[in-house]
Parts: structure tokens; C-alpha cells; sequence
């Protein structure tokens, strides 16, 4: 250790109490954390990148300080998908500080880590007051059936007013229309549903109508509209 000339000349003066950083909560216990496998803690984050033409939303389960389960959820941008595949691969069996300061590939995925991060290491994680905290594998839980992400896509114009594309039921056939020409209800494809039915053998047309439901009073519509070409 080097010192500058001034600190050399200093008189030594003997440091007070050091009782250590404040207790955090952690997966139901109050932990000092001083090194980085003091940290465990399921929690999520949402990062964006640059251009803000897309995010991703990020789900760490961290035990001893190690990554041990990551769900990468990306947006809006075609190339993020193959960033996640990657992603994917690089968090897993990585400390958390390592994987703060590794190209995460694109920058949402890089952004969404940092904000994970300032939460793990500050005790705010959803997990802060579960006692055990949740076990590997609780991140899919954030998945819908046919594990595929829970998004919400809808369009609209001035001129010819709203499109409901993809709701958390999934992808949308048709938007049923009351007299006023309102939205009262839709048609849907549960797609994770279907897939699964098809996988294990069920004919195609057969399978899209077990996967097809309703919402709302789609029933009592005037008319239907296909929200994608009508």
C-alpha cells in the first residue's frame, strides 16, 4: 500500500465501533452481508436498451451468491431473442457481481442485470421475507401453461380505433363488436395449449378448437371482427 506523504506524517488516532453494515432481509432471515455468498433471493427486473426499441424482463433465483436459475423474457426487438438464448447459457453458475460485469449480449438483457443487481444487493428481492426463500424451477412459475410468456399486445388508431392482438389468454381470432361498434368481448387461441395437444398427437383443426375460448360477453356481439386484417 502506498501513502501519500501527508498521510504518512499523520498522528495514528485508533477507529471507534465498527459494527458492520446494516442487516438485510434475505428469504426470511436478517443477514450482514459482507461478501457476495452472503446473498440469496429470487427477485425480477426490467432493463431497456439504448434506442428504447425494446426490453426484457429478468428473473434471477440466487442461492450463496450464485446464479442458479435465470428466465429471460425479451420484447420488441427480433435480434434480443438470440441475446436471450445466449443469455440464458451465460447466467447460470455465475456470482452476481460476475455476471454484472459480463456482456449479457444485448444491452436490455445488460440493463435488466444491473437493476437486479441494486435489488439482490440491497435486500429488496421478492423473497426478502420467505423463509427458505423459493426453490429452483419457482422461475417458471412466472410462465403461463405451454410455458410461454404472459404478453399483451393491442394497436390503435384515431381513424379506426383499437386492436386487441395478444391478450394473457393469448392470440386473439376475433374482437366481438357491440351496436355502438365497442369491443365487448374476443375470441382466442390458447397457443401454448394447442402446441401441447399437437406434440402428443391430436389433429391440428381438432386441437385449435379445444384451445379456443372466449372472453367477455363475445356472445352477445353484434359482429365479429378479425382484429389482424378487418
Amino acid at each position: 500500500m502506498n501513502y501519500s506523504v501527508e498521510v504518512e506524517r499523520m498522528t495514528c488516532v485508533a477507529k471507534g465501533p465498527n459494527h458492520g453494515p446494516a442487516p438485510i432481509p434475505e428469504e426470511g432471515k436478517w443477514v450482514q452481508a459482507k461478501e457476495i455468498n452472503d446473498i440469496s433471493g429470487l427477485t425480477h427486473g426490467v432493463g431497456w436498451c439504448a434506442p428504447q426499441q425494446g426490453a426484457c424482463k429478468l428473473t434471477l433465483n440466487v442461492k450463496n451468491g450464485i446464479i442458479e436459475e435465470a428466465l429471460v423474457e425479451t420484447l420488441g426487438c427480433s435480434g434480443m431473442t438470440h441475446s436471450a438464448a445466449m443469455s440464458g447459457e451465460i447466467l447460470p453458475g455465475k456470482t452476481i457481481l460476475e455476471a454484472l460485469n459480463t456482456d449479457l449480449v444485448c444491452d436490455a438483457i445488460n440493463t435488466a442485470m444491473r437493476e437486479l443487481f441494486l435489488q439482490i444487493a440491497y435486500g429488496r428481492t421478492q423473497t426478502a421475507f420467505s423463509e427458505g426463500g423459493l426453490p429452483v424451477g419457482a422461475g417458471l412459475e412466472d410462465l403461463g401453461k405451454g410455458l410461454r410468456s404472459q404478453v399483451g399486445t393491442t394497436y390503435g388508431t384515431l381513424a379506426k380505433g383499437p386492436r386487441y392482438l395478444e391478450m394473457a389468454e393469448g392470440y386473439i381470432k376475433n374482437l366481438a363488436l357491440d351496436e355502438n361498434d365497442e369491443i365487448i368481448g374476443y375470441e382466442f387461441v390458447h397457443l401454448g395449449k394447442m402446441m401441447d395437444m399437437i406434440k402428443k398427437g391430436t389433429d391440428a383443426n381438432e386441437a385449435l378448437q379445444q384451445a379456443t375460448g372466449k372472453y367477455g360477453r363475445f356472445d352477445e356481439g353484434v359482429k365479429t371482427i378479425d382484429p389482424r386484417h378487418e
